[in-house]
């Protein structure tokens, strides 16, 4: 089912903004009850979490991780971010600082739990009763996953994917490369150089471009081709914070849930085994590092391991 969730006046003359938001309920629910968070990536909906190719509709669990989990008694809630997919789209795009989505995407999470416990969104009407919550994000949603929790979202464990803290420095400009490694200074200036970047606050990737940053050799032309569908404009600001290493550096250093971090041999968020460190205060790490796998992981054979791996680390989890 689909909802849209109201998150409040987040931006100057903007008005009450909302985030769009797709519920999956399983016919039989784990006990506890726990829901997954699913934040996605730059340049993608909440589609890009139940991909399913037209051309073969036999196959649209195969590559889904909503349902492959949904399957396994999980429920799973895919989040549009501010500014794509079903979510409002402010005019002052370029304010959609991580801080802000952040901000949204807490209330969001906040009241869909509620709404969840309450009875007023699946499970038939019936209270939940008690609901634990686990974090996904992928790429630029894994950094806001992460900046979500460290600034005391209630999820007792995260699952990031393709995420590292190296950020992309081949795509920076001389000036965006000063603030490497300057947190503080990312924040103060991110508005200011995503306009010098960009002209448009929501600009689109070429297809060309984005068909080899998101998949790349190797990936299955099904899932490829569902892929597309979730293809959207990037938020330009937050998509430039994650590019510079570092920004979200305190954030992962704050963190103290259990991970699962799952990054693909042909990723771009670094050497996989250096990833980790970045995570000190965790009690619990997991890595699992995906081979002949590009940057989004589901549309490559190795998503079959992806999803017994972490359903196996949820089912331990809970």
């Amino acid at each position: 089912m689909k909802c849209r969730v109201e998150v409040g006046e987040l931006l100057p003359g903007e008005g009450p903004l909302s985030v769009a938001a797709g519920i999956y309920m399983p016919a039989r629910l784990r006990s506890p009850a726990t829901a997954l968070f699913c934040l996605p990536g730059g340049a993608l909906t909440r589609g890009y979490y139940d991909l399913q190719p037209q051309a073969d509709p036999q196959s649209a669990c195969d590559f889904s991780f909503a349902r492959s989990l949904v399957a396994r008694g999980f429920i799973v809630v895919t989040v549009d971010q501010l500014g794509v997919g079903g979510s409002s789209r402010p005019v002052a795009g370029f304010e959609l600082t991580p801080d802000v989505l952040t901000r949204a995407n807490t209330v969001a999470v906040d009241r869909i739990c509620g709404d969840l416990c309450a009875g007023r969104l699946g499970a038939g009407g019936q209270p939940l009763g008690e609901l634990r919550t686990i974090g996904v994000g992928h790429s630029m949603g894994a950094m806001l996953t992460v900046m979500q929790q460290a600034q005391g979202c209630r999820h007792v464990g995260l699952m990031l994917f393709g995420y590292g803290t190296r950020g992309l420095v081949p795509a920076l400009s001389r000036e965006e490369a000063v603030f490497a490694d300057n947190p503080m200074g990312v924040r103060e200036n991110v508005v200011r150089l995503a306009r010098a970047r960009s002209t448009e606050p929501y600009p689109v990737i070429a297809s060309s471009q984005g068909r080899g940053f998101f998949a790349g050799k190797g990936a299955d032309p099904r899932g490829v081709e569902a892929l597309q569908a979730a293809r959207t404009e990037l938020l330009v600001t937050a998509g430039l914070f994650a590019m510079i290493p570092g920004s979200s550096a305190p954030e992962c250093a704050r963190l103290d849930v259990p991970l699962f971090l799952a990054v693909g041999d042909q990723d771009i968020a670094g050497p996989p085994h250096e990833i980790p460190a970045s995570f000190p205060r965790s009690p619990d790490v997991t890595l699992l590092v995906l081979p002949a796998t590009g940057h989004c992981h589901f549309v490559f054979p190795s998503r079959r391991q992806l999803f017994v791996r972490a359903a196996g680390w949820l089912e331990a989890m809970t």
